[in-house]
């Protein structure tokens, strides 16, 4: 793998669905792009919903029906040549959406998936196939993020723990969490912070002992925050059910997430809750779905609700400076 690419990585992850996961991402990075960041979004979800918000139908068909082909341009085809074994990752263009450019997910990223755990117990065996093969999508995401000198990429994960997620949130400098106001969300904070500490363990354990030369993944990204989602105001309040559900998960965030990164490396977590909030996004009901169907962050849809698409943009935008500070001065 070339020398990594000066672009901050950052995972968009929660293994719990339902959280406004692709929706945050694109609005997050639609905001980065008005503060003057050229950020890379990367599919890495095999059911395409980030591809799919963003790119038309018609054209979302024909990437998927000539991914298996020599002039395929998914994450799917740049890593076909891994998953058969017959060479390295092969670039891909990425796609260019409004200031923002997109790495386009495909269905068989599944195929590639099922590879990993394999390519994880090599890598355990000290065998160079292996750490090809966990770094595979980590360099192909660096040598699109060079060529387009990229200050951002977004991965856009799915929501499961599987091996997929784990070879993306070990690539990333940092990883952000959305969540819903809801008993849900707070349970899944458990599994979702206790298995990070896992991945990074057992990862810091196998690089320890990687033959020389072989590439590695950075392996220790660094919790820079969460953003509630979906609760509902009425007038001025918060709807109570939403109300008591956000502050169990700051303070679950604290003890699931916050500590247990701690425990392996102080500066994978910062120690004060207040720190943790990137902010927060209120439900904007009808917004959200004129957005995914017109393809734009919620701020340019087209008619609708003035007020909300102001409060939207005001939203992120703030989240966005908040990303941007803490990236720009890691604690």
């Amino acid at each position: 793998m070339n020398k990594r690419a000066r672009a901050i990585r950052v995972a968009v992850y929660n293994h719990k669905g339902g959280v406004g996961k692709t929706t945050l991402t694109i609005n997050l990075a639609d905001a980065l792009s008005h503060l003057g960041k050229k950020v890379l979004l990367v599919d890495s979800d095999p059911q395409c919903n980030l591809t799919s918000y963003l790119v038309d139908d018609d054209v979302v068909d024909s990437l998927l029906d000539d991914s298996d082909t020599p002039k395929g341009q998914t994450l799917w085809a740049g890593l076909k040549p891994v998953v058969e074994g017959s060479g390295e990752p092969r670039q891909i263009l990425p796609i260019e959406i409004e200031k923002l450019f997109l790495l386009p997910g495909d269905i068989r990223l599944s195929e590639f998936e099922s590879l990993l755990d394999s390519f994880w117990v090599d890598c355990a065996q000290r065998r160079v196939r292996g750490f090809r093969g966990t770094a595979a999508l980590s360099s192909m995401v660096n040598d699109v993020a060079q060529g387009i000198d990229a200050d951002f990429v977004f991965y856009d994960a799915g929501p499961n723990i599987g091996p997929l997620n784990r070879v993306i949130l070990l690539d990333c400098d940092y990883f952000i969490v959305p969540a819903a106001c809801d008993l849900f969300s707070v349970r899944a904070l458990k599994t979702l912070g206790h298995t990070l500490r896992d991945w990074i363990g057992q990862w810091d354990g196998v690089k320890r002992f990687a033959p020389d030369g072989v590439p590695l993944l950075l392996g220790k990204p660094k919790f820079l925050g969460y953003v509630p989602q979906r609760f509902r105001i009425y007038g001025a309040s918060m709807a109570r059910g939403h109300s008591f559900y956000l502050g169990q998960l700051e303070k679950r965030v604290f003890s699931d997430i916050v500590e247990p990164l701690r425990k392996i490396d102080p500066s994978l977590a910062d120690a004060t809750m207040s720190a943790s909030k990137l902010g927060e996004v209120r439900d904007m009901g009808v917004l959200v779905e004129e957005a995914q169907k017109q393809g734009v962050p919620l701020s340019r849809v087209k008619g609708g609700n003035v007020g909300m698409k102001q409060n939207a943009q005001e939203t992120f935008k703030q989240i966005a400076e908040r990303v941007e500070q803490r990236t720009s001065n890691p604690s």
